[in-house]
């Protein structure tokens, strides 16, 4: 059975072994320990049978945008949905909270059109996005695809 919690300190390491593992496939880009630890309020862990299989962050810019963030699962669990309402988690977050907006910077384009996500332009996201691009391994030469969608 599938379950969604809020992240605890001690998902931190699962948490962390997942991201990198994905990041080393090119899949995704990687997460120190710290910025895990500095963010783990905005975790949500997937569960399966109550054991950690992945989890995703949704990290608020502004009063009018969020960002999924470190979204990560298990290979085992994908194409099962799981990725899909762990967005539908993430959105209805920011919708309690009020966000009308939320996006992705991914190289996984088509995983988020399925979860009703747009293509947009890099460059016509507001500056505060960018404040954490200068600690990446990929600053300035970013390669990912940015996306969003609105909060309904």
């Amino acid at each position: 059975m599938i379950s969604f919690r809020k992240a605890k300190m001690p998902d931190v390491e699962a948490l962390h072994k997942l991201i990198n593992e994905l990041a080393e496939q090119g899949l995704m880009l990687p997460r120190s320990r710290s910025v895990l630890y500095e963010s783990l309020r905005e975790f949500t862990i997937i569960e399966n049978d109550g054991k950690f299989i992945g989890g995703g962050a949704l990290h608020i810019i502004w009063e009018d945008l969020a960002e999924v963030r470190a979204l990560a699962i298990k290979p085992e669990f994908h194409g099962k949905g799981i990725g899909k309402e762990l967005i539908k988690e993430l959105t209805n977050e920011a919708k309690e909270l009020g966000i009308p907006q939320i996006f992705a910077l991914t190289y996984q384009v088509e995983f988020f059109k399925k979860c009703g996500f747009e293509e947009i332009v890099k460059e016509k996201m507001p500056q505060k996005v960018w404040k954490d691009c200068i600690n990446c391994p990929k600053f300035p030469n970013c390669d990912e695809v940015a996306m969003i969608r609105a909060v309904n």
